[in-house]
């Protein structure tokens, strides 16, 4: 198993699935997505798990302009905007989620 958190510093939901993580016993890497992002692998990884709709933070101060540009624009402006992305996302391998999602990573760890 190879775990991914990108994560902001002060969100909640991020902190709670660093937290699930841990309690478990699981490694995982911790990254500031406002730092870091996403490279453009990782986004389209992403994007084949959960869709690129999911990925936008509907909080974030551009998403008014987001949800109206073109489907082939949208990973450029999170590329660019790292900001926009709703969190945390978690990564295992291939499989993503986005948001608190503990019923999808318990099925991770049974596996």
């Amino acid at each position: 198993m190879n775990i991914q958190i990108f994560g902001k510093p002060k969100c909640f939901d991020t902190k709670k699935a660093e937290r699930y993580f841990k309690e478990r016993g699981v490694k995982f890497q911790a990254i500031d997505i406002l730092q870091k992002g996403l490279s453009r692998g990782e986004l389209n990884s992403v994007i084949a798990s959960v869709g690129i709709d999911a990925l936008a933070s509907d909080k974030a101060p551009e998403y008014h302009l987001f949800k109206y540009l073109l489907p082939d624009a949208k990973p450029e402006k999170l590329l660019e905007c790292p900001g926009l992305y709703k969190t945390p996302i978690v990564r295992n391998g291939k499989s993503a989620t986005v948001g608190h999602s503990p019923e999808v990573w318990n099925k991770w760890l049974a596996d």
